[in-house]
């Protein structure tokens, strides 16, 4: 797992103004929440980063008014029931039309109080407005009045909260983090121009660098970098010190950025053919291949799916890459797939699934045999994967280069079938979501969304020359989904009319 970082709260940003909210918006936070989780992905981040919290950017698009006021009270003149303290708004920064310069508020604050203290107030529920509270020192003040005036456009955005990454204020380092965590990795390489290269590398190096920081200076080197680099990340993949080696996944997309199809050899060696090397190493070895399969242009997939071939021969680990093989259309391993399902015993037995629906999406004539010949041997295995999963949906190549490097195993030309193109159109259709990119789901297939159970049978679709089917939404997934959402909503209400998670005993 990450070594992440506490997320940053403000102090009473969050609580009080839970225990004040209307019913009517916690339903609406949960159903907007609702929406943006079961809403296709758009865009796609930082791929090896992840975000310690919500950005104060985010948190004023979300608020009806954002402003910067000043403590007119001190400790002992504030309200010591109710933590309210008495404050004159100095400028607003969004809700202009709700609220004034110099009008005077009541915000929540528990923390130490001076008269003069500056604060960003964020306000929600008008006319009524409920405020939560952010200490900001003079610098911070200066950044947060920035935000408002940086516009969509997020590479010009990185490039405001590139001069904030290692700033010596903590909130303000940690929340241009996030800003470059969430940030599209397209943006990223906008804003190569932008980088320090040797202040990058120094970073890199730093034994202080928290393993978060690490993968997205990994990833920034992977943008500005040259073959100059190689020999510091090779140091570092090789490394026996876990220190040296964390955010391994970062460090493998990076030097493989750097180092193109040459670098896999040391990849296979290190962590995919090498079968002594752990599962944590592993994973992240599939990672950064999964992402240059998908984000990358550096490498050609015919490559990269050699370096995966080999994770194959790891029985335990074979069906953390079978969905990418599916997505990439790599279909040179039908008879390892006959293999892996054949020998799957009761440890491993959770591979035939991933098996499946790579037959499936496989559009080789000899694929659909197979499936006849292994639903005589384990039928449950067939109908799980009809029932609960779509079809793989082939990804889009991001390179149209070939491969060129003679490596050391055996290569097979991954081609897709001349036939494919003469299949009929019902054979071809693919319904539903794009694959999604991401980490694999715990079956270990990739987020594709769920297919409904089949409504004329595997069986029956075979003896009808049907071939695989398209994928079909699944109305369970979305009855558990609406299930979840509105149970969410009833332990809102619940705990606002009991008083909160104290008075309820929770």
């Amino acid at each position: 797992m990450k070594n992440r970082q506490k997320p940053f709260l403000p102090n009473n940003s969050i609580f009080p103004l839970v225990n004040r909210m209307s019913i009517r918006q916690i339903t609406a936070i949960v159903l907007v929440a609702f929406a943006v989780v079961t809403s296709p992905v758009v865009t796609v981040a930082c791929p090896f980063c992840s975000a310690v919290g919500q950005t104060l950017r985010q948190e004023m698009a979300l608020m009806d008014a954002v402003v910067i006021a000043t403590s007119i009270e001190g400790d002992s003149a504030r309200n010591l029931e109710t933590g309210e303290v008495r404050m004159r708004i100095e400028r607003v920064l969004k809700g202009g039309d709700l609220v004034k310069q110099g009008q005077e508020v009541n915000a929540i604050y528990y923390g130490e109080v001076a008269v003069g203290r500056r604060f960003m107030l964020s306000g929600v529920d008008p006319p009524d407005m409920q405020w939560s509270c952010l200490p900001l020192s003079e610098r911070a003040e200066a950044y947060v009045v920035k935000i408002p005036t940086l516009g969509e456009d997020d590479s010009e955005r990185l490039k405001f909260y590139y001069d904030y990454l290692q700033d010596d204020e903590a909130m303000l380092s940690r929340d241009a983090y996030d800003e470059f965590a969430i940030a599209p990795y397209a943006s990223l390489k906008a804003l190569k121009p932008q980088i320090d290269h040797p202040k990058l590398v120094e970073w890199i190096g730093n034994p202080e660098t928290s393993v978060d920081r690490k993968r997205l200076y990994l990833t920034m080197l992977g943008v500005v970098g040259d073959q100059q680099d190689l020999p510091f990340l090779e140091q570092m993949l090789r490394s026996s010190q876990k220190s040296t080696r964390s955010g391994l996944d970062a460090l493998i997309g990076c030097y493989l950025t750097l180092a193109g199809e040459k670098g896999l050899a040391d990849v296979d060696e290190l962590f995919l053919e090498n079968k002594k090397a752990s599962y944590a190493d592993t994973y992240a070895a599939i990672m950064a291949i999964r992402f240059h399969g998908t984000e990358g242009d550096v490498i050609p997939r015919s490559a990269l799916v050699e370096s995966l071939h080999h994770v194959l021969d790891r029985k335990d680990l074979a069906d953390l890459v079978i969905p990418d093989l599916s997505r990439w259309s790599d279909w040179s391993q039908i008879e390892k797939m006959r293999e892996l399902f054949l020998q799957a015993d009761p440890d491993n037995n959770w591979v035939r699934v991933p098996v499946v629906n790579y037959l499936r999406a496989c559009p080789r004539p000899e694929a659909a045999k197979l499936l006849e010949e292994l639903e005589k041997v384990d039928p449950d295995s067939i109908k799980r994967a009809n029932s609960f999963f779509s079809i793989p949906v082939p990804a889009q190549d991001t390179s149209e280069s070939e491969t060129s490097i003679q490596r050391k195993t055996d290569r097979k030309t991954v081609q897709r079938s001349e036939n494919e193109s003469k299949k009929p159109a019902a054979m071809l259709t693919r319904v539903g979501p794009p694959a999604q990119k991401g980490p694999l789901a715990p079956n270990g297939t990739v987020g594709t969304g769920i297919a409904a159970p089949d409504p004329v049978g595997f069986g029956e679709r075979k003896a009808a020359g049907l071939g695989p089917m398209a994928a079909t939404p699944n109305p369970w997934r979305l009855a558990y989904v609406v299930s979840l959402a509105l149970s969410t909503i009833m332990i809102g209400q619940f705990l606002l009319l009991s008083g909160g998670p104290q008075a309820s005993g929770l």
